[in-house]
């Protein structure tokens, strides 16, 4: 049997349900398989008395022409209620629309169902089909757009059965403890979502099996899809390869991702094109290089010189690994237990940009010349009121942030706080705040 697991988007919708009573749909947005489709119907079994999920992956022609004419829709309701043997109750059903992308006039009905007030209407898309297929319609604006993530670590936490982590570690942060004793498990257990990754079928895979090599499994068979998704949109594999290339990007001294590297010679509006599909999809973070550290810095972002992460810190350990047939237990355990030789700086840059995402933050980043050969970078920058918040991201311990202490004083006006994201306990340095990356959340 299916698990169901515990998302925040829940009280995000009953928070739409009670507001709108009616008077928008609302759009659920995100990466395939990331729990759209369970979500929404949970929600729709346990906040009305009945729903109609038309999944249009598999609808038949006879319901996707049903919104071909909406001159009458007692006609629509009934033919819906027939064909789905479900009654429908004014103002407390719901429709659901699963993979709108597939139907792009029941997505653009949704302006004359809302107005008809009869029932709500919520409805679930995946990657940039959403748009590719919305060229010749008109787009609803009685619709609301929300974003489901991956799971976060807290909803990870719950998946595990553990309800407690998280406003405890809000303490030790909020009152800057250390947490001693505590610390080595709370960073296993951190370690242990940077493998899994929030994706419900490889948190699912890890819980019923305990055993890496499906959850790898499990992940393979996502990324797959996504593979399948950029073939379909890009044929000449060329957005599937920008896609399979962040691993070997992140992981080198480099201060951009380098598409040219990667593609070989390209139209700069092809390019364009891509990244924007890639974008789109949701599988990835785009973190844009800030040319001029301040509070607006979307004003300022360079959008030809940027970061790209995956959006799931599971997937990315795998695509890390996947010249392998599957990655071996060994591998995780020694990932997991912090035994791997390797540098794994890039992989806790890549949960540490998903972490900030996930809560909000839009993702800058910022570098500057150190000398002819060498540049100073900090790897992230949060606005906070009319202040910024600088963070170097260390994949162990620290024994220098010459980058921090260099950016703060040359732009000490508009610094507050400034961080240090690590492997241990919570410390001060200076003016320097040291945060174990299990905290990251609370920035």
């Amino acid at each position: 049997m299916k698990r169901i697991f515990k998302r925040k988007l829940y009280d995000r919708l009953l928070e739409w349900k009670r507001i709108q009573n009616g008077k928008t749909a609302i759009l659920i947005e995100g990466a395939r398989r990331v729990g759209k489709s369970t979500l929404v119907e949970l929600f729709a079994q346990n906040e009305y008395d009945s729903y109609i999920l038309i999944d249009f992956n598999e609808a038949s022609e006879d319901v996707k022409s049903l919104f071909d004419n909406l001159m009458n829709m007692d006609y629509i309701f009934l033919q819906l209620q027939a064909i789905y043997n479900v009654v429908l109750k004014k103002r407390k059903s719901v429709i659901i629309f699963d993979e709108v992308q597939n139907c792009p006039l029941a997505r653009q009905a949704i302006k004359y169902l809302v107005k008809d007030g009869r029932y709500d209407y919520i409805e679930t898309g995946s990657l940039i089909s959403i748009k590719k297929n919305t060229k010749n319609i008109t787009l609803p604006s009685e619709e609301e757009r929300v974003m489901l993530h991956p799971m976060d670590y807290e909803e990870f936490r719950w998946a595990m059965g553990d309800d407690t982590t998280i406003p405890l570690l809000r303490k030790f942060y909020e009152q800057g403890l250390p947490l001693d004793k505590a610390h080595r498990e709370k960073m296993r257990d951190f370690r242990l979502y940077m493998l899994v990754g929030g994706m419900p079928q490889a948190v699912e895979a890890y819980i019923e099996t305990n055993n890496f090599s499906m959850v790898d499994l499990a992940k393979r068979g996502i990324i797959r899809i996504y593979q399948d998704d950029f073939q379909k949109l890009d044929p000449t594999g060329r957005l599937e390869t920008l896609f399979m290339e962040i691993p070997s990007q992140l992981s080198q001294t480099n201060t951009r991702y380098k598409p040219f590297t990667v593609l070989g010679d390209i139209d700069d509006d092809k390019l364009m094109e891509l990244m924007n599909n890639l974008d789109d999809s949701k599988t990835v973070l785009f973190s844009y290089h800030s040319n001029d550290p301040n509070v607006g810095m979307s004003l300022t972002k360079n959008i030809s010189k940027y970061k790209i992460f995956c959006a799931d810190t599971g997937l990315f350990v795998t695509l890390a690994f996947w010249d392998k047939d599957y990655t071996e237990n060994v591998i995780y355990q020694k990932l997991l237990n912090d035994k791997l030789s390797t540098n794994l700086g890039y992989v806790y840059e890549n949960v540490i940009a998903q972490v900030l995402a996930t809560s909000g933050n839009k993702l800058f980043y910022y570098t500057w010349q150190k000398d002819e050969t060498h540049s100073y970078e900090i790897d992230f920058l949060l606005s906070r009121g009319a202040k910024l918040h600088p963070i170097e991201v260390k994949s162990s311990g620290y024994k220098t942030h010459k980058s921090l202490d260099v950016f703060c004083e040359k732009y000490s006006h508009i610094v507050d706080h400034r961080y240090l994201l690590y492997t241990k306990d919570l410390k001060r340095d200076g003016a320097t705040m040291l945060v174990p990356v299990y905290l990251a959340m609370f920035l």
